[in-house]
C-alpha cells in the first residue's frame, strides 16, 4: 500500500470485526486506514509505511500492544500511538502511556471520545520538533545538586502529586517544570502555563477562570480560562507568590474540589488538573506575614523542590555555556567552535546574579560580537571580564567546573581525545595530563 498525502491511520486489531467497524468510522471521517492484526505486523507497517497516527490494542496474539508501543518507539518517536483497551486492562494501558503512547481510550468505544482523542494526537504530531528537542537539550545538570534534583524530579513525576519549584529568577525553574510534564502520565495532555505576576488581579482571574459576555468593561464575549484549558492535563502557575488573597482562595477550591465559575458566571465547571507552581518568593515567610494562605501553601507544596542559583552550582556553568554556544551559533547562522579557557575562567568565577537566563543572554551577546571562530575574553561584557579569578578558597569549585567541561567535550566528540582537545582549546597531551588529574577514565 502506498501512501498519499492523506491521512493515514495504522489499526492493529486481531478482532476483524473490530476492525471493519474502526475503518468504516474512521473512513468516514476523511482518515484513510492500514489494518494489521497483530503487534508484529504494527512495528513492521510504521517502519515501512509510516502511518501519521497508530491506533492499537493492547491486547493481541504474538506481540502485545505494551511490547508494540516500544519497538515502534524505537522506530519513530514522533509518531503518535493511542492505545485501545478493556477497563481491566487500565493499569497496563498507563504503562503503555509511561512508554510512549499519548492516550488510551477505554472500550467499548465512544467514537466521538475516539475521534477527538486522534484529533490531539494528530495536532501533537505537527507541533514543531525543535520545541520538544530544545526542551530535553535544556536539562543539563553536571553537578550534585542539580543531578539529585533530576533525579527526584523524574520519581514525583510519576505521581499526581503538586509541586512547589522554589529558586531565584532565572534558575530554570520553567525548565524542570517542563520536564516533569513531559516526564508524566499526562505529557500527551495540555500543557497550559500562567505567569500569575503580569498581570493585575481581576485579568489574572479572568485569564485563570475564564469569564462570560459582559462580565464586566471588554468582556465582548465568553471566554474559556486556563484551568479549563488544562482539563486533563497540568497547569504551571508561575510567580504564584505576587497573587490576591482573594484568587488564591478561588485557587484553593479549584485544587480541593475540581470545580470553579469564571467571571460573570454560575455554573460550576469541574477540571482535573495536575499543578506544578513555581515562585522566587519565600513563601513561608509571606504566609507568616498573612501574605499568603497558609491551607493554599500546603496544598501547593505537597513535593517542594529548591533549584540552588547558579553560584552554588559552578559546575554546570560549562556545560551550559557550551550549550549555549550552539544554541545561539545555530540561531545567529554563526559557526562558533569553542569557548576560550580564559574566558571559561572567567564565566565560571562569575556570579550570576540573573542565573541561567543571564549566561544565555551573555553566550548570545558574545556569538554576536565574535570575530572569529572562538568567545575570547574580549567577547565578555566588562563585568565578568573584570572577575577576578577564583580565590585559593574557591580553587576546589575551578577544578571540578574544569573537570565537568572537559567531560562534556569528551561527551560531545564520542571520546574522541584529539577532538576534544581542540574544542577545549588546549592540546592532546595537556588533556591527557588533566583527564589523569581529575581520574577521567579512558575508556
Amino acid at each position: 500500500m502506498t501512501k498519499t498525502h492523506e491521512t493515514w491511520i495504522l489499526v492493529a486489531d486481531d478482532d476483524r470485526a473490530h476492525r471493519d467497524m474502526l475503518r468504516a468510522n474512521l473512513e468516514h471521517a476523511g482518515y484513510s486506514v492500514m489494518e494489521v492484526t497483530n503487534g508484529s505486523e504494527a512495528v513492521k507497517c510504521v517502519k515501512t509505511q509510516h502511518p501519521d497516527l497508530v491506533l492499537t490494542d493492547m491486547r493481541m496474539p504474538e506481540m502485545d500492544g505494551l511490547t508494540a508501543v516500544r519497538e515502534i518507539r524505537k522506530i519513530d518517536e514522533r509518531v503518535p500511538i493511542l492505545i485501545m483497551t478493556a477497563y481491566g486492562t487500565i493499569e497496563n494501558a498507563v504503562q503503555t502511556v509511561k512508554a510512549g503512547a499519548y492516550d488510551y481510550i477505554l472500550k467499548p468505544l465512544d467514537m466521538s471520545v475516539l475521534l477527538n482523542t486522534i484529533k490531539t494526537g494528530l495536532e501533537k504530531r505537527s507541533e514543531p520538533e525543535t520545541q520538544s528537542k530544545l526542551a530535553s537539550d535544556d536539562y543539563i545538570a553536571e553537578s550534585p545538586a542539580m543531578k539529585d534534583i533530576f533525579a527526584l524530579a523524574e520519581k514525583v513525576a510519576r505521581s499526581e502529586a503538586s509541586v512547589l519549584l522554589t529558586g531565584e529568577s532565572g534558575t530554570g525553574k520553567e525548565v524542570l517544570a517542563n520536564f516533569i510534564q513531559q516526564k508524566s502520565a499526562r505529557s500527551g495532555k495540555p500543557f497550559v502555563k500562567v505567569n500569575c505576576a503580569a498581570l493585575h488581579d481581576q485579568l489574572l482571574e479572568s485569564e485563570l477562570f475564564g469569564h462570560e459576555k459582559g462580565a464586566f468593561t471588554g468582556a465582548v464575549a465568553q471566554r474559556k480560562g486556563r484551568f479549563e484549558l488544562a482539563d486533563t492535563g497540568t497547569i504551571f502557575l508561575d510567580e504564584i507568590g505576587d497573587m490576591a488573597l482573594e484568587t488564591q482562595a478561588k485557587i484553593l477550591r479549584a485544587l480541593q474540589q475540581g470545580t470553579f465559575e469564571r467571571l460573570g458566571g454560575t455554573q460550576t465547571i469541574k477540571t482535573d488538573c495536575r499543578v506544578i507552581a513555581a515562585t522566587n518568593k519565600d513563601l513561608e515567610a509571606a504566609v507568616a506575614a498573612g501574605r499568603f494562605r497558609e491551607d493554599l501553601y500546603y496544598r501547593l507544596s505537597v513535593v517542594p523542590m529548591r533549584i540552588p542559583p547558579l553560584r552554588e552550582r559552578r559546575e554546570d556553568i560549562p556545560a551550559l555555556a557550551n550549550y549555549f554556544m550552539e544554541k545561539h551559533s545555530e540561531k545567529n547562522r554563526k559557526h562558533m567552535k569553542r569557548i576560550a579557557q580564559e574566558a571559561m575562567d572567567r564565566l565560571v568565577a562569575y556570579d550570576w546574579p540573573g542565573n541561567v537566563r543571564e549566561l544565555s543572554n551573555c553566550i548570545e551577546r558574545a556569538v554576536i560580537l565574535s570575530l572569529g571562530d572562538d568567545i575570547t575574553l574580549e567577547s565578555l561584557p566588562n563585568n565578568i571580564k573584570k572577575t577576578s579569578s577564583a580565590p585559593e578558597g574557591d580553587l576546589n569549585i575551578m577544578e571540578q567546573a574544569e573537570r565537568s567541561a572537559i567531560l562534556t567535550a569528551l561527551r560531545s566528540c564520542g571520546g574522541n581525545k584529539s577532538l576534544a582537545a581542540e574544542k577545549l582549546g588546549i592540546n592532546r597531551k595537556t588533556l591527557a595530563t588533566k583527564m589523569q588529574r581529575y581520574n577521567i577514565s579512558e575508556e
